[in-house]
């Protein structure tokens, strides 16, 4: 039998155990912006993670949804969405791996998959700076007429 036309490492695990140590590496990943893990794993989550930050900056209701579909978890996509993609400039190459040695134990080769560029995950000031005036803008309530 050949192997033409099978896409993705098995990592010796049945399909919805993979599908959840995907998500919760790529979820991982997003959320703290540097993970280290095997490097198989790094190089299989690495497409999946930006084909997601390619749908980030594009940026429409249809690809919000499919990205939670995808991560099955709402914040880290806000995230995606909301702070890492409009910070990130470039078409394609988001992602770094890098050697990491190898791990005490198994000696199984590990790597260290990052952002390329910096990204902060600090909300931008110009949104806090328009709350703050919101609220020092409000209307102050009327003085009483006093009655003589």
């Amino acid at each position: 039998m050949h192997r033409h036309g099978y896409k993705g490492r098995k990592f010796g695990r049945e399909t919805d155990q993979r599908l959840a140590l995907t998500r919760g590496l790529m979820c991982s990943l997003i959320k703290y912006q540097t993970i280290t893990t095997t490097l198989a794993r790094a190089k299989e989550i690495r497409r999946d993670v930006e084909k997601l930050v390619t749908l980030a900056k594009k940026g429409d209701l249809a690809s919000r949804r499919l990205a939670i579909a995808r991560l099955n978890d709402i914040e880290v996509a806000g995230l995606l969405f909301d702070t890492i993609a409009p910070q990130v400039k470039r078409d394609s190459g988001y992602l770094r791996i890098e050697h990491a040695g190898y791990r005490r134990g198994d000696n199984a080769e590990m790597g260290t998959i990052s952002f390329v560029d910096e990204i902060s995950l600090e909300a931008p000031a110009k949104e806090e700076k328009k709350a703050v005036e919101k609220k020092t803008t409000a209307k102050k309530p009327a003085a009483k007429k006093e009655d003589k």
